[in-house]
Formats: structure tokens, C-alpha cells, sequence
């Protein structure tokens, strides 16, 4: 695990390369982009040229400063992230917290990283902080956090890693020098996912477009879920305002957990782009190329400006679901009767 084992991401990679090769590394770091499309793994190898003893600049990704960085524990190497992201990837147990793991970076840890920083290196003349999910500061966290970039520490480099870099004070966004990862080119994760889940090819290729370019995303989809796409988007056309019931059960029936509304609000934002697709006679590009017939039906009733509501709608419901800890079904319910009721 070094930078150069990042891939699709030639621009981002050339950029930190670079500043390496020149001695000119910033001391923070901006790295804005999608899920799942190597932010963090590049974050991982940026420590790792910074701290290799044995390669120096480059980071040889084998030796034990290189190990630990990957494992998460060099002790000059600090990562910080939320609560419950520590919980789902197993650095923590529920029963460490008091209540609900909270979601937020929180000010407790941003004081906690600046006491950090402020020691000596122990192994490595630089040290590194990796803030994961860097978005989810809430204010006051930001705003001890910009105190730590108006005056870094010496021989410190910041690395903030964020899905959604607008949710940053513009004043954290404009001391960081920001390098910006594209989605992964959908053959690339495609490839990857029928590789690692063992796939047919048109099932990895499904997932691969939905996923939006993530690789993250994609091998976290729920197969059984995109067998199941084509019932969920015939009942979603299904619907009408004058149903209020049905809507209430398409929300109940999709909306028992996050991780189900998430699933079924990406399928939808994806048929949604392959119906804008058949309305431009672009066909070759749709995700569900089963459902062509029904596509370009919603297309001929369905004018361009309502497509641009039905995608905002079910963006904002997503949005709503992942990062504001809104209720699945409740949203669910919103989102139907907003575009149902008051016309698609």
C-alpha cells in the first residue's frame, strides 16, 4: 500500500508526486472527491513517503514505519474520524460509548489530535495527522481545527479527507491545498467487483454504474437488491398521488433500514439518469438496459425540468438518510408525497 498503488486517480497522484520529488508538500491537504475512490488510500501513502526510513519521498510500502502507518498504529501517524465509523470498521466496540456512537468529529477529538501534535516525533522527525470524513466536523470542531491551520505545528502534515468538501468553512477549504479524485472509470470497478464478489459480468457492471464510479460502493452494494431493481422501479412508476396508501407502502417496504432506503434511492437516481438518457435518445449509455421500453415511456411524459426535481428530491432524501441521521421510511414518505402529490 504506497501512493503508487492508487489507481485511476493519474491527476491526484501526479500532483502529490510531484510536491514530493520537489520538496514542496503543504502542510495540509485537502483531498475532496466521491466515496470510495482511493481518497483515503492515498492519504495512507502520503504518510507513508513522508516517514519511509527506507524510501524516502517515495514510501516502500514493506517497511515496519510503512506496515504500521497501513495498520493505523504509527505512533506518529494520527487518524482521526467519528464515532461510529470507528465502530463499523471494528476499531471499536458500541459498548466503548456512552449512548450512540455520534456520527459528528467532534471538538473533544480535534482538541485531542492539537495535544498530539504539539509532542515530538517519536520515530519520525514528521508527523501526520489523516482526518477521515473531515465534512463531518461540526462547527465548533472546525473551528478549533482552523486555529491548527493558522499555526501548524512544525514538521506537520494535515490531511483532510472529505466526501462533501462544501461542508467545510470556506476558511478550512482555502488554507489546504486542495487535489480533487475523480470518479473511477466504471470498466476499472467493474472489473474489480467481479473479481472480488464473484459476479457475472452484467451484474458487475450494474453495480459498477450505480455505484457512480466507487469501488467502495460497489463492493458494499447488496447483490440480492439489484436482482431485485427491476420490481422497485416498475412499482416507483407505479405510483400516483391519488394512492396515498400505496406510497406509504413503497416507503415502508424500502425504508425499514438505512442501508435499504440507501440502496433503493441509488437505484432510483440511476433510473432516473437512464430515463433523462432515453429522453436524449442516448440509449446506449443506460445502466438498466432491460428496461429500455419503460425509460423512454417515462421519458415522453415526463418534461426535462420534472426529471431535474426528481433527481434533486432523491439526492436530498439520500443526503438526508446518510449524513443527517434522518429517519429511512419517514424520508421515504416525504420524498413520495413531494413528488407524487405535488406532481412529478
Amino acid at each position: 500500500m504506497t501512493l503508487a498503488s492508487v489507481q485511476g486517480q493519474p491527476r491526484a497522484m501526479d500532483a502529490l508526486q510531484s510536491a514530493l520529488r520537489t520538496g514542496s508538500v503543504h502542510h495540509a491537504y485537502l483531498f475532496a472527491g466521491p466515496e470510495g475512490v482511493g481518497k483515503e488510500l492515498a492519504a495512507v501513502g502520503l504518510a507513508q513517503a513522508l516517514t519511509c526510513p527506507e524510501a524516502p519521498e517515495v514510501g516502500c510500502g514493506r517497511c515496519a514505519s510503512c506496515v504500521r502507518i497501513a495498520k493505523g498504529l504509527h505512533p506518529d501517524v494520527t487518524y482521526v474520524m467519528p464515532d461510529d465509523e470507528r465502530v463499523s470498521r471494528g476499531l471499536a466496540g458500541r459498548s466503548d460509548f456512552t449512548g450512540t456512537p455520534s456520527r459528528e468529529l467532534r471538538v473533544e477529538q480535534i482538541r485531542q489530535l492539537q495535544e498530539r501534535l504539539a509532542l515530538r516525533g517519536l520515530e519520525s522527525k514528521r508527523k501526520v495527522a489523516i482526518i477521515v470524513s473531515a465534512e463531518q466536523m461540526n462547527v465548533q470542531a472546525q473551528n478549533a481545527f482552523l486555529k491548527t491551520l493558522e499555526e501548524p505545528p512544525s514538521e506537520t502534515t494535515l490531511i483532510l479527507v472529505a466526501s462533501a468538501m462544501d461542508r467545510l468553512l470556506p476558511t478550512i477549504r482555502s488554507r489546504c491545498s486542495k487535489v480533487h479524485f475523480a470518479p473511477l472509470p466504471v470498466e476499472m470497478v467493474a472489473e474489480h467487483v467481479r473479481e472480488a464478489r464473484k459476479l457475472d459480468a452484467d451484474t458487475a457492471a450494474l453495480a459498477a454504474v450505480m455505484s457512480g464510479g466507487s469501488l467502495g460502493r460497489a463492493l458494499a452494494l447488496d447483490v440480492k437488491a439489484l436482482a431485485r431493481r427491476k420490481d422497485v422501479i416498475t412499482a416507483f412508476e407505479a405510483l400516483r398521488g391519488s394512492d396515498i396508501p400505496a406510497l406509504l407502502r413503497f416507503a415502508e417496504g424500502h425504508g425499514g433500514s438505512r442501508e435499504d432506503a440507501d440502496t433503493t434511492l441509488e437505484l432510483l437516481l440511476l433510473w432516473t439518469r437512464d430515463v433523462a438518457l432515453a429522453k436524449a435518445e442516448a440509449e446506449a449509455g443506460m445502466a438498466n438496459r432491460d428496461l429500455k421500453a419503460l425509460a423512454a415511456e417515462v421519458a415522453a411524459r415526463t418534461s426535462e425540468a420534472a426529471l431535474h426535481r426528481r433527481n434533486a428530491l432523491l439526492e436530498s432524501a439520500r443526503v438526508a438518510i446518510g449524513t443527517r441521521n434522518g429517519a429511512p421510511r419517514l424520508q421515504l414518505e416525504r420524498l413520495l408525497i413531494e413528488l407524487c402529490v405535488e406532481g412529478r
